[in-house]
Parts: C-alpha cells; structure tokens; sequence
C-alpha cells in the first residue's frame, strides 16, 4: 500500500502554541484545548472504506471457508490478512433486501423493502446521507437494485460496464481508479459485482469430482444438468475473483495502510428465498491494516444491520437509537465481545417471478434456531378468507411448500445444515418457547404484518400496475384465464411505499 504522509509535526506545534498561550489559565481548561487538538489528529486519521459485495455465492463456496475445490484465492489471501467471520447473516435471502439492510442498518421489515424488486420507504436514512455527514464521500460502482434514488443518493455512482466473452457486465474498474487517484476525502465505496449470479459460464463436459457437495445438494450429484449448471457456477466465481484480484490491485497501488477493506456476499443462491442458514448465513471477511490482526477469526454473530453503524463509529460518529444494528468495531479491534444475542430472518416469496403465499420469519443464536412457515398445511384452513378468489392462492401457496411445517427447530451445533427438525422434542420445549416468544416480540417491534394467530394471511402487492401479481403472468410462470385479474383492490394489503 502507498504510505502516508500526516502532517503530524504542525499539530504538535499547534499543541504546543497552545499550551503557551493558555499558561495562566486552570489545569482543566488546557486539558480541553490539547482533547480539541488531539480530536483534530484522530479525524485527519478516518480510513477509507471499500466495501466488495458480490451476488449469489454460497458461504461454503469459498476456500477460507472450507471448500478447496472452487478458486476464490482472494478471499482467501483476505482472510489471512485480516479477520474471517464464522458467523455473518442477511435477514432475507435476495437481492434488493439483503442490500437495503446494508445500506439502512435495519431490517427488512422495518426499513421498508422485504420482497424483491421493491423500494425503502421514502424517509429512511441511508449510508449516503449519514455518512456525508461525518464528511465521507459515499460511493456505488456496480450493481444497485436498491431505491428510490431521494433515498440512496449516491454522491457517484458508476454502473456496470458490458465485457468481451463473459457471461455478466463487470465492475467499472477504470472508473474506480480514476477516483483512487484523485479522491481528497475519506471514502465510503461498495463495489457490488454482478458474479457470481446467473447466467453461468458454459463449461463443457464438467467432471463431477471437481464439484464439493454438501448434505442440501448430495442428492443432485447424479443430475448432470445440476452438475454443468455447478460447474458454470464455479466457473463464474472464478472470473469474480479476478475481479477483487484487480481492486485489491488498486487498493495497494493508490491508497495508504488506513483503509478497511470489506469482502461479502449478498445472500446464498442454494438458500434462495429461504430462511434457511444455506441463504441467510453470508462469507464477510475485513482487512485493516494496523487496527485487524491478520489471520484472526470471530465466532460472535453479526448481521448486515450491523455494517452502517459500524462504519459511523469509525468514521467518529454515533448510530442513532432507532437503527436496528449495532457497531462491530470492537471485534475489529480484536475485543471478542458479544454483538447480538439473536439475529432474525424474513421470507416473503410474493412479489417475484414466481409468487406464492407462504410467509416465514426466523430468530437464530449460536445454538438454536426457530422458524414460523406462516401459512403452512396445518394451519391453512385456518387462514382462509372465505373469498374463493383469495383463498386459491393461499392454498396454493400452502400446496407449494406442502414439506415445510408450521414450527422448526434446530440445533446448529450438531445439525449445521439444518435437517433434523427438532420441534417435538421434550427436552427442547423450553428453548422453543422461549425463542418463539423472542421472535413474535421482535416482529411486533418491526411492525410485522404478521403476528402469533392464525387467521391472518394477507395477500401483499405494490399500488397500481407495478410488481409481479399473483393473479398474472410473469416471464416464468403462465396463469390460468380463469384465475387471471380475479383479485381486487379490496384482497390486497397495498404496500404503498413499494
């Protein structure tokens, strides 16, 4: 990295004229003056900070994470440089969400965008505008997917530029160095790849044996179109990796040892749509030269609502008291200290391409996880409107995840990729009520529009023409005439923000 030239010596001096010339006055006022001058050298010292997310790739698709069989070895150089989170969540395993928890520091439900495709509601804060106030210019280069623009206002944003014999637009490299080379402030960049995310690479005859297999997929390791689709998808985290190999390139060349440099993923594509921890749980490794230990682990839980309070704290302010997150700085600094007791998970699954009715919510700690499947079999008869039109689609929704129950409970420690559902268990019943009991709070505190009773399964839609209707085409699914156009204003809760 480039070095750092501070002007320390002329605020020594400052310190010094200022001590001389405050002589006659009592101890406690020079103390407050050499605070002012000190506070002055802390703030020329605020680090840049880039923030590198990429799309669709599992946690366990990673060298540092356990899987030698796909090439992310600049990740994994990252994490023997700096810390490698064990334990780093999304609350909702898709786009537009996970990246509104990042850019708010709160969850989905609270901050307004819990489906896919949809807006943060108009009078949130977003990092562009916390962070310009404590003096930071607030960057996007690449993918966003977020809105409406009053909210995220970028003071840059550079889209993804078109490549040569690739599958996705690449980040715009020449762009990010134009401004490494120019930038006269501290930073705040999230570079947001389009890889690894479909569509793939096409890899021809793909051997099966080059594909790591985990207990959630091992029943597909026979399927050859699941075989070239994997291997198409390594293929693409390939190609993403020498994406961050160039950043990480121009990181060393232009800026000094005081930046914090960030590596994630937005969400799993295995756990798509889930709440499962194959969606929710996400690879999160930081490099920080002189603060992070190199080589260094955290097994303290972490959520994407906690990176905007952070990057306050560092950047010398303080998160306000309605943002979900709280700052994880201390790890950084190497203070294995408790961030979260629980962290929380939203599954909505209306309003994309193939919409049903089938809502859960998630609360999860080291151990133990709860999730609630809101309108699953056991309870579907119990949701119903008495509105024929209506109530099609909840039983269709039901129908569609007719394996996952109302209630599931599992013990990570001994189950980590979640197939032993231990609801019924006797000697877990204390755990599962006390975590139910925690989960409904918390969505009674996000203004949740879903609740502990049955009986209430509302049917959610933008106002107007915009999103994808459950009563409509969409590019991936035809609908019946009979059942086109057949809900009504009154079967909705319009979500008017969206």
């Amino acid at each position: 990295m480039k070095k750092s030239h501070l002007i320390l010596i002329p605020i020594s001096f400052i310190a010094i004229l200022l001590k001389g010339c405050l002589g006659n006055n009592r101890s406690d006022s020079k103390r407050q003056d050499i605070v002012k001058v000190e506070n002055v050298d802390i703030q020329s010292h605020r680090p840049n900070i880039i923030f590198y997310l990429a799309d669709d790739q599992d946690v366990y698709d990673y060298g540092c994470y356990g899987n030698e069989k796909v090439n992310t070895s600049a990740v994994d150089q990252l994490a023997k440089e700096g810390m490698l989170f064990k334990n780093a969540f999304t609350a909702q395993a898709i786009c537009a969400p996970s990246r509104s928890q990042l850019f708010t520091g709160d969850y989905p439900l609270k901050n307004g965008c819990f489906a896919n495709h949809t807006s943060t509601k108009s009078k949130i804060e977003s990092v562009t505008t916390r962070m310009r106030k404590l003096g930071y210019d607030v960057l996007l280069a690449g993918k966003s997917h977020v809105k409406p623009s009053s909210v995220y206002d970028w003071d840059k944003e550079w889209e993804p530029v078109p490549k040569k014999n690739v599958p996705r637009y690449y980040i715009p490299l020449d762009s990010i160095e134009s401004y490494f080379k120019t930038s006269k402030k501290p930073f705040c960049m999230f570079i947001t790849s389009k890889y690894p995310h479909g569509k793939y690479f096409d890899v021809e005859n793909p051997n099966v044996d080059d594909i790591k297999f985990y207990p959630f997929n091992i029943n597909k390791k026979d399927n050859p179109e699941y075989v070239k689709s994997k291997a198409g998808y390594y293929r693409s985290i390939e190609e993403d990796n020498t994406q961050i190999e160039n950043v990480l390139d121009l990181v060393d060349r232009y800026l000094d040892d005081n930046t914090l440099f960030i590596y994630s993923a937005d969400h799993g594509v295995s756990g798509k749509f889930t709440v499962k921890d194959i969606g929710l749980k996400v690879p999160f490794v930081a490099r920080w030269p002189k603060v992070i230990k190199p080589g260094t682990t955290s097994n303290q839980l972490i959520h994407y609502t906690d990176v905007l309070p952070t990057f306050i704290e560092i950047a010398g302010g303080k998160a306000t008291e309605d943002m979900d997150g709280n700052s994880f700085l201390r790890l950084l600094q190497g203070n294995d200290v408790q961030i979260n007791k629980y962290v929380y998970g939203v599954r909505t699954n209306q309003n994309i391409l193939n919409s049903e009715v089938f809502p859960s919510r998630m609360i999860r700690d080291n151990r133990y996880k709860y999730i609630r499947n809101f309108n699953s079999l056991e309870v579907v008869e119990q949701n119903l409107t008495g509105k024929p039109n209506v109530d099609y689609f909840i039983k269709r929704g039901a129908n569609a995840f007719k394996d996952e129950p109302l209630e599931e409970l599992y013990d990570l420690e001994s189950d980590p990729f979640e197939q032993n559902n231990l609801t019924q268990n006797p000697e877990l019943q204390s755990v599962k009520k006390k975590l139910k009991k925690d989960l409904f709070s918390w969505m009674e505190a996000q203004d949740d529009f879903l609740s502990e009773s049955t009986g209430n399964m509302p049917i959610i839609t933008p106002k107007g023409k915009k999103g994808f209707k459950l009563d409509q085409d969409t590019p991936r699914r035809k609908i019946a005439d009979s059942l086109k156009n057949t809900l009504h204003e009154g079967d909705y809760i319009i979500i008017e923000h969206w």
